[in-house]
């Protein structure tokens, strides 16, 4: 049985939106003919998608079970276009990078160096980005890259997506601190009262649960901003412990020691892409430097 990428589009769109007359204008369409292609694709199936209650549409429970398989049907397909259209081109002449905020300073810089080494010619922005700017970035061709917290995340599969590593975040304070100078097995009381600076992507990520641990808490968009208050002894703050090693190190900061803190709060971060030729050359050489970066970063923490 064979569907029509028409089908397939006019059956997801009436779906989300609910009714012919919001698919239509979605998919630039006139009403009657979207209600048409769902008509003729139900006669096809032998089934009911939709019950029409005056303008507005119901999907039924076997178009609840079809649309999944809709939707990655058309995903699957535009991967195929793209990455189709990108043979008959040459090199990119420009890329964008997008980065969550708590990607360490000195990686960009690595990357950046590795990508002026391996195309010379190639213009190169950074941006930071959420993860769901981000990924539709993406879907939308205007974000090449994506460095991101997978944390609670589904990624589709118009997007190439490989797991870099878990970073590793633990608790920081300045080195004058009160919590600096307690025992182990008495400075979580005392993190959970004390101000703590936390990073704004890290609540857009949905870990909140995982990285508010006191209750006197202060949300800030950069990590930068936040490592400087940490170093005047403003409060504390969970960083990445490789940036702080390799990048931030400072004489002013250390690592809290807390009986009930065995491990830091591990975020794995994964490198986003759309599926194409050109895109797939400097994907190679962004992974091979990150992976020598955290090698480098892992050998010095040792």
């Amino acid at each position: 049985m064979n569907f029509s990428l028409e089908q397939l589009l006019a059956f997801v769109t009436v779906y989300e939106q609910r009714a012919f007359s919001k698919a239509a204008v979605k998919l630039n369409k006139h009403r009657t003919t979207i209600g048409q292609v769902i008509t003729n694709l139900e006669d096809q199936l032998a089934i009911t998608l939709f019950e029409r209650i005056g303008r507005i549409v119901e999907p039924t429970e076997d178009a609840t079970l079809l649309y999944y398989y809709a939707k990655q049907a058309i995903e699957q397909t535009r991967t195929f276009d793209r990455v189709a259209l990108s043979l008959s081109f040459g090199e990119l002449a420009s890329i964008t990078i997008a980065y969550s905020s708590f990607i360490p300073q000195q990686l960009l810089t690595v990357i950046r160096r590795k990508l002026i080494s391996d195309f010379p010619s190639m213009r190169v922005n950074l941006l930071v980005r959420s993860k769901a700017e981000i990924k539709q970035g993406i879907q939308e061709g205007t974000i090449h890259f994506g460095m991101v917290n997978i944390f609670e995340s589904k990624v589709i599969n118009s997007i190439d997506s490989v797991l870099m590593r878990n970073m590793p975040f633990v608790p920081f304070t300045s080195v004058d601190s009160s919590l600096a100078q307690l025992p182990g097995d008495q400075t979580f009381n005392k993190m959970k009262s004390t101000r703590q600076f936390v990073l704004k992507s890290m609540l857009d990520d949905d870990m909140a649960e995982r990285v508010i641990l006191s209750s006197n808490y202060e949300v800030l968009d950069q990590q930068t901003l936040i490592i400087r208050m940490v170093q005047e002894g403003l409060g504390w703050a969970l960083l990445p412990r490789s940036t702080l090693l390799a990048e931030y190190y400072s004489d002013n900061i250390v690592q809290i020691k807390a009986d009930q803190i065995k491990e830091g709060v591990n975020v794995p971060v994964s490198l986003w892409c759309p599926h194409s030729k050109q895109i797939a050359i400097v994907k190679k050489s962004i992974v091979k430097c990150i992976t020598d970066h955290i090698d480098a970063v892992d050998a010095v923490a040792r």
